[in-house]
């Protein structure tokens, strides 16, 4: 797994080319390394993409985000309409970037 830190939030990216494999690893590196930490997971090395790659995430990120910490997914493949409201997916890194200032805002705020 490639791993670059950043400030207030982490990017992991598969280095495998293995959907199901990466989002296995991902639950327990994220529960055992991340949990306390903003994550971005870049999906833009994968060729070949679908929505039910994409719902292998809903868990990780829904657990995830009940810690209030954000988990963010990147991945340009999808159409914006067909994710679902529960997964926060934009299409490039610096948007992701964007999001998660955008929500610890919200949260210093109190939403």
């Amino acid at each position: 797994m490639k791993i670059t830190n950043f400030p207030n939030y982490v990017v992991l990216e598969d280095e495998k080319s293995d959907i199901k494999d990466f989002v296995s690893f991902l639950e327990k590196q994220i529960k055992d390394k991340y949990q306390n930490q903003n994550v971005v997971v870049n999906l833009l090395p994968y060729k070949s993409f679908e929505l039910k790659d994409l719902l292998l995430f809903l868990k990780i990120s829904d657990e995830h985000r009940k810690n209030k910490n954000s988990f963010v997914l990147v991945n340009n493949l999808i159409e914006i309409d067909d994710i679902p409201p529960e997964l926060v997916v934009v299409p490039t890194l610096q948007e992701a970037g964007d999001i998660i200032e955008m929500e610890e805002i919200e949260r210093d705020l109190g939403f």
